[in-house]
């Protein structure tokens, strides 16, 4: 870290001609990314290094091209691409989740919460529709579309890094059928809005009571349902069905009234997407939490699965799939499931 930190300081005074400046590491998340605030007299900027160079490419570019859309993302001060550094604005500290954890807790989904969430959802609306208007693509890192393979990808993430480290049962030919049956089902739907990909509270900047975005590196064109779902069944949030469903109709309202979409077709294919969606997240929390060992992804394991039995109950109205159905009701059943909801259990008393 040593040696980042002196490359910041480097490129610092390059760019701005001083050099009496602090340095401090943020907390780092699941990712290989690296933040650091610097810090001049009272005048705050965020250094970024991450060594994977075409996510750095997908976010400079990404970030230039909706700051010109009069989208709430940080803007870009300098980029160094041999370097794997980029120096850009500072939102502050606080996310939504850090938002919504400092709430006093009877407040709840209150009214200035549903309508910071509407907010947000405006903003959504905004990424899918006007954001990918003259978008490059070939910024996009891994893949330019949310196509099979992605999800295909999606789907083995969460097989072998959450089903098979929590060991449920399951018939492996038949899970495969499934995961065949539901891409051939999500792909029927239009495949041309930006997709976040990762459009979650703890990438939701709140500075000054307005939104900010952050992290959307893994953007590419795909469905819309994918980055709602994402932000309704957030597993670190406790969030009752009514409102997740109030909001959902909020943005489906407004979303098909801006697009031309059919809000029947949109929400038959909704608990689809919805489950992809939350099986990659349960895949992340196992590599993170079960492999690595990181409590703070283990902790979400088990509101994750509750959310995912909740998706299925409603998707089995309009897909077959018998053994993944099977299979996602069958992990409250595991030991390793139960240990984690013993632990939760005693952390509430």
């Amino acid at each position: 870290m040593a040696d980042i930190i002196n490359k910041i300081k480097n490129l610092y005074f390059d760019s701005y001609g001083k050099s009496e400046i602090l340095i401090n590491s943020l907390p780092r998340s699941g990712s290989d990314r690296q933040y650091f605030r610097i810090k001049e007299s009272s005048y705050t900027i965020i250094a970024a290094y991450n060594p994977v160079r075409e996510e750095n490419e997908a976010f400079v570019g990404f970030s230039r091209h909706f700051l010109k859309a009069g989208i709430n993302v940080p803007e870009i001060f300098y980029y160094f691409p041999d370097d794997c550094i980029y120096f850009l604005q500072d939102l502050g500290n606080d996310n939504l989740y850090l938002w919504l954890e400092n709430k006093p807790v009877s407040s709840g989904f209150d009214q200035s919460t549903k309508d910071l969430y509407k907010k947000i959802l405006d903003s959504l609306i905004l990424f899918q529709t006007i954001g990918i208007q003259g978008i490059d693509l070939n910024w996009c890192y891994p893949h330019k579309h949310f196509d099979r393979q992605s999800m295909m990808w999606d789907l083995n993430y969460f097989k072998y890094m959450f089903l098979k480290l929590m060991a449920v049962p399951f018939n492996e030919k038949l899970l495969e059928k499934d995961f065949i049956v539901l891409c051939d089902y999500l792909l029927q739907v239009r495949q041309d809005y930006f997709l976040y990909r990762d459009f979650q509270t703890a990438n939701v900047m709140i500075l000054d009571n307005e939104a900010w975005f952050i992290d959307y590196q893994g953007g590419r064109a795909g469905a819309p349902q994918y980055d709602v779902a994402s932000l309704l069944y957030d597993a670190k949030i406790q969030m009752v069905d009514q409102d997740r469903k109030e909001l959902l109709g909020y943005y489906i309202n407004n979303f098909c009234s801006i697009t031309g979409e059919d809000k029947n077709k949109y929400l038959d294919y909704y608990y689809g997407f919805s489950m992809i969606r939350v099986m990659q997240a349960l895949g992340a929390f196992g590599f993170r939490g079960l492999y690595e060992k990181k409590p703070t992804f283990t902790e979400s394991i088990v509101p994750g699965v509750n959310n995912l039995i909740k998706i299925s109950e409603e998707g089995e109205s309009c897909i077959y799939l018998p053994e993944l159905f099977k299979t996602i009701r069958s992990v409250p059943d595991t030991p390793l499931f139960r240990d984690l909801l013993s632990e939760i259990n005693e952390i509430k008393g």
